[in-house]
């Protein structure tokens, strides 16, 4: 009696198999073509940041790895930018001082024109900007110090004529 109970487990077994296998592999390509679509950044290694010289506004450091150049032609770079000691006391108008909490660097996705020196910032911490401006550096020394070294970086590598 115990061989039938085992013979017709194994049947079960058998059947339910069978019945998943086209549902399990439809799933896993499913999930092939899904981890294909996801965007590169998210598939991309390492970064290798590149920071440029601090001024009174912060600190900005751009991703050397990240250098694309993108469908007109222009650079594509992620930067990032930290404000001036994010610890720093701060005086109250009571004379007293209280410690600020420490904020975390803003990530930016930025197009830049390498040609015009102009650039716009497509992504900021991981939200599309959409119908983002072109802009002038227009005195920022980090933001000017980020187009210079990933533009001559881009040009050296070929990425961006």
């Amino acid at each position: 009696m115990a061989h039938h109970w085992i013979a017709g487990l194994k049947t079960m077994a058998k059947a339910l198999a069978t019945r998943l296998a086209f549902p399990l592999a439809g799933l896993l390509a499913g999930l092939v073509v899904w981890l294909g679509c996801l965007p590169s950044v998210a598939l991309a290694g390492p970064v290798n940041w590149q920071e440029v010289p601090s001024t009174a506004e912060g600190r900005q450091w751009w991703d050397s790895g990240s250098l694309r150049a993108t469908k007109t032609g222009n650079l594509s770079v992620l930067s990032r930018f930290q404000p001036p000691n994010p610890g720093a006391p701060d005086s109250g108008t009571t004379g007293e001082t209280e410690s600020r909490p420490k904020r975390m660097a803003d990530l930016y996705v930025m197009d830049i024109d390498c040609d015009q020196q102009l650039f716009r910032d497509t992504s900021i911490n991981g939200i599309p900007q959409f119908k983002a401006e072109w802009l002038p550096a227009a005195g920022d020394n980090l933001i000017s110090a980020v187009i210079e070294g990933s533009c001559t970086a881009a040009r050296e590598r070929g990425v961006v004529s």
